[in-house]
């Protein structure tokens, strides 16, 4: 169903809302439904809503906003099927908008949160500018690297962690039914935040140890996710640069973290990975592989994300991922598919 049913024009009704220019019409408000996520989500409507319908002057009562106004938010969160509305003024819930809530396992609502901050959202302005030079375009707009400027802006920073470990929440359990670990003792999440995905592998298997490598402020949450899953006695942080060298390990997790890098440092972090790997281990990137032969979906897109955040970041097809692994003195034995987007490409050194 369109999301948008008014028609622009009385003589264009039945194409702009169901024709090519109705679907151009999304598209080109696009980023309107956005900032409407964004602010559902940073209001929390799907809380102010977890009772039950509710009027638009008792969600303002309760989180303090603008009746008249709130009234309006609503109608606009009813048009992209975060609520439906039940004669004027009541609301309810959908299960778009569940998603959103703080308390449910999986929820995305940190991730629509950093969606919409200025880290995410003013590069992507500069898209064109991306396409024309093959830059990324945080430096323009920000005046630093993405990482850079997450250092100097704590409260995006926070966001953007919660919001990457939210996604990997989300893959997590489903990656872990498809990875073989029998016979592996340590398993090293390289660049693993806060640790979600080995920690999810330890729960799976009793006798692993976790390791995560990353920066030294990332250690605290790494800990405390550690003690939530109940992992603590067998998992490790180590602040370290994943470029010079890794903690020894049986596995290499990579998830999320080649295709944040241009090929020479990719190159440079699978090679510390390879010399550090204990005999008959592996190196397991998990990331989304680009089907040259069928573009669609999320992967252009998400390409178009790396092209636009990072300095030479992108994602990449199996090809590319044998030319990196061939240069860092690794093979690519097979590609492991999941549940969900995501895919396993694994190696073993020459």
């Amino acid at each position: 169903m369109p999301l948008y049913t008014t028609p622009l024009t009385p003589a264009g009704a039945a194409e702009a809302a169901n024709g090519t220019s109705g679907r151009m019409m999304q598209m080109i408000t696009g980023y309107w439904v956005t900032q409407v996520v964004r602010t559902a989500a940073e209001l929390d409507i799907a809380s102010h809503l977890s009772g039950g319908s509710a009027t638009a002057e008792e969600i303002a009562r309760a989180a303090s906003l603008e009746p008249a106004v709130t009234l309006r938010f609503l109608r606009a969160c009813a048009a992209v099927d975060l609520v439906t509305c039940e004669g004027e003024e009541t609301f309810t819930a959908t299960p778009l908008l569940e998603t959103l809530r703080i308390d449910r396992p999986g929820s995305l609502r940190d991730l629509a949160l950093w969606g919409g901050m200025k880290s995410h959202w003013e590069p992507w302005g500069c898209l064109t500018d991306a396409v024309r030079t093959g830059n990324g375009q945080t430096g323009p707009s920000l005046g630093a690297d993405l990482f850079g400027y997450l250092a100097a802006h704590p409260q995006e920073s926070e966001r953007f962690t919660a919001a990457m470990a939210a996604m990997t929440e989300g893959v997590a359990e489903r990656l872990a039914d498809v990875l073989e670990l029998s016979g592996s003792e340590t398993v090293v999440d390289v660049g693993g935040a806060a640790g979600a995905f080995v920690q999810t592998l330890m729960k799976r298997h009793s006798s692993l140890r976790g390791v995560v490598l990353d920066l030294p402020h990332l250690a605290e949450a790494s800990e405390e996710s550690a003690a939530r899953a109940g992992v603590s006695d067998r998992f490790e942080f180590v602040a370290g640069d994943f470029f010079h060298s890794v903690p020894q390990g049986d596995v290499y997790l990579l998830k999320y973290v080649l295709h944040d890098w241009d090929d020479e440092s990719a190159v440079r972090i699978l090679r510390a990975c390879r010399n550090a790997l204990n005999p008959g281990g592996r190196v397991l990137v998990t990331e989304l592989v680009i089907d040259p032969a069928a573009a669609t979906g999320l992967p252009p897109l998400m390409d178009l994300n790396m092209l636009t955040l990072t300095d030479g970041g992108r994602e990449r097809s199996l090809h590319d991922f044998e030319a990196l692994f061939r240069r860092a003195g690794l093979t690519v034995t097979g590609v492991t598919h999941s549940a969900t987007l995501v895919s396993i490409v694994e190696g073993v050194r020459d």
